[in-house]
């Protein structure tokens, strides 16, 4: 549990009014004093994160939010946090006073709709007081579920507490208790994988990049055997076997190497495309890949990572997609870059969002970043889809995909191509 990123949690956003003990129920539910709680108006000022298990959803990480009706200097910066955190919430614990309820909890219950995601109350009974049954009734009929209660600074009432809040979170969340498999559902029990995985400089130093080692471990899950060797032992690879191998995954950037040394037969694929069928939607990204066919000099385009790093002379998204997009429109575009948990609020003057696989953010952030997109009516795709597109080999890495390469496909009928 302590290992497990936290990408692959179920993030809970304990949201409310100012004072209405979010932190303190945050506390609560961690068995820790990790968030400061006080009577003064707006002591959260920013999102406080716990990682913790709990039985039996798993993984999971906390979120404390500012309250929602600050109206003080920094209340616009502190909601702008909020609203971040409701982003890549899979559950919205709405906290509530007992006996009050008004614009805070309506706007909560508005914004938790507009994002669909899961909404689960609870009554912080402050004063120890039994809450009556109308403001019960009234919380079931604002939220369309049932309340949960508890004095969220007794300590005492944690286990039972527990008990309740993953019951209720495991019927409200009947899809969101397992990450979607990464490749195991494309083979057989037995089946053979092929992972070439290039050591470029941003892998960290002794450690294989994360979609890499998810692979291995999905791989085996499913019951498959696994072969990994770098770009340059890929030859090799295959005069040591005695059958074709089922699968054969590749490192967006070695994707080429891939294709010129694979047997045609073998379906191919690279990572980058796997990550974003589990953490996004593949159909929408590979649509979207259809528009650097039509990407003219000048337009403009939004590079996005989800992690942050110190770049290295040939940055994959600093240095070589832009060198790929200018190549393939032939001329300069203008290219804007937002790393970590940046991701510009006015995104409609792009022609393309080009992001990352996203393995540092969890599957409902990557799929509120390709909402906003859509909204704005950007084309989204992804780094890997790109740069096989750049380099002409899009369809082939898409093969083991029919519903994807179809959407491709349309995308580019639709615009004449």
């Amino acid at each position: 549990m302590e290992n497990t990123p936290k990408s692959l949690r179920l993030h809970f956003a304990i949201a409310g009014r100012i004072n209405a003990g979010k932190s303190t129920l945050f506390n609560l539910i961690s068995g820790q004093d990790a968030a400061i709680t006080s009577s003064e108006r707006g002591t959260t000022t920013d999102v406080v994160e716990k990682a913790m298990e709990l039985r039996p959803l798993g993984a999971v990480v906390l979120l404390d939010t500012a309250g929602t009706d600050d109206d003080s200097a920094l209340g616009a910066s502190r909601f702008e946090r909020t609203a971040k955190a409701l982003d890549r919430a899979d559950l919205v614990v709405l906290t509530v006073v007992a006996e009050q309820w008004g614009a805070p909890e309506d706007s909560l219950v508005l914004e938790a709709g507009r994002r669909k995601i899961p909404l689960l109350p609870v009554i912080n009974l402050q004063d120890g007081h039994p809450v009556n049954g109308e403001f019960i009734n009234l919380v079931q009929q604002k939220c369309g579920v049932v309340p949960l209660h508890v004095n969220a600074a007794d300590r005492s009432e944690r286990a039972v507490f527990l008990d309740k809040l993953t019951d209720a979170a495991g019927v409200l969340l009947p899809e969101e208790k397992s990450v979607p498999p990464l490749l195991r559902d494309l083979l057989a029990p037995g089946a053979l994988t092929v992972l070439m995985t290039p050591i470029d400089l941003q892998a960290p130093k002794g450690r294989l990049i994360l979609p890499q080692i998810q692979a291995i471990r999905d791989v085996l899950d499913g019951d498959g055997v696994v072969v990994t060797a770098k770009e340059n032992a890929f030859p090799a690879v295959y005069s040591k076997l005695t059958a074709l191998p089922d699968l054969v995954v590749c490192d967006s950037q070695a994707v080429k190497i891939m294709i010129e040394t694979t047997p045609s037969q073998v379906p191919q694929t690279t990572f980058s495309i796997l990550m974003a069928r589990m953490k996004g939607d593949l159909n929408i990204l590979a649509a979207g890949c259809a528009a650097i066919n039509f990407l003219r000099p000048g337009d403009r385009v939004l590079i996005a990572e989800s992690c942050t790093h110190h770049a290295g002379n040939d940055d994959i998204a600093r240095v070589k997609i832009p060198r790929l997009l200018e190549k393939k429109v032939g001329g300069k575009l203008q290219i804007d870059f937002a790393s970590g948990a940046d991701y510009p609020a006015g995104l409609s003057g792009y022609k393309l969002i080009v992001h990352c696989g996203g393995c540092m953010l969890n599957r409902r952030a990557m799929l509120n970043r390709l909402k906003k997109a859509e909204q704005a009516g950007v084309a989204i795709t992804n780094f890997g889809m790109c740069i096989s597109c750049c380099t002409g080999v899009l369809e082939k890495v898409l093969s083991p995909f029919r519903d994807a390469l179809k959407s491709y496909r349309n995308a580019l009928d639709k615009n004449g191509f």
